[in-house]
């Protein structure tokens, strides 16, 4: 199997996020169903730099949650040939979130998710962050496909 890359275009068409609460720039699907890997550019730019902090500005780790979940939203809607015009992934539940080391600006963020489980319309993922091949982040969460 080969893997698919989605463009932020195409990302737009499944998940209902923009700027400044899209957190992903592409995505690339592994295998449809079980595992995909998100890509963020972290730029001095991002909205919230200007007041986390000014002075050390540091990617809130919400954020960095979100971007994961956001990645698995894609896959999902991606495998289940879904758009954001009739379905939504909402986040259910977030469990063993920690963070690892600070994300700050002019990095690169790799956000790696594997499905953990599903039955019906409720996904379980597992979820890693990472900068230039070190751990920055991780978690267990899930989330539900809703009209």
């Amino acid at each position: 199997m080969t893997n698919k890359e989605l463009s932020i275009n195409d990302i737009k068409k499944l998940i209902p996020h923009r700027e400044p609460m899209l957190m992903i720039d592409n995505v690339t699907i592994i295998e449809p169903f079980i595992s995909a890997i998100g890509k963020k550019k972290i730029s001095k730019n991002d909205i919230y730099f200007k007041g986390h902090f000014p002075n050390k500005p540091i990617m809130p780790g919400v954020f960095i949650i979100e971007a994961l979940a956001q990645t698995a939203s894609v896959l999902v809607m991606h495998s289940l040939k879904m758009n954001a015009d009739n379905k939504l992934v909402y986040f259910m539940s977030l469990e063993n979130a920690k963070f690892r080391k600070p994300v700050t600006p002019d990095s690169e963020l790799i956000l790696n998710v594997k499905k953990k489980q599903h039955r019906g319309l409720v996904w379980k993922f597992s979820g890693e962050a990472k900068v230039n091949n070190q751990k920055v982040a991780d978690a267990i969460y899930s989330a539900m496909i809703v009209q």
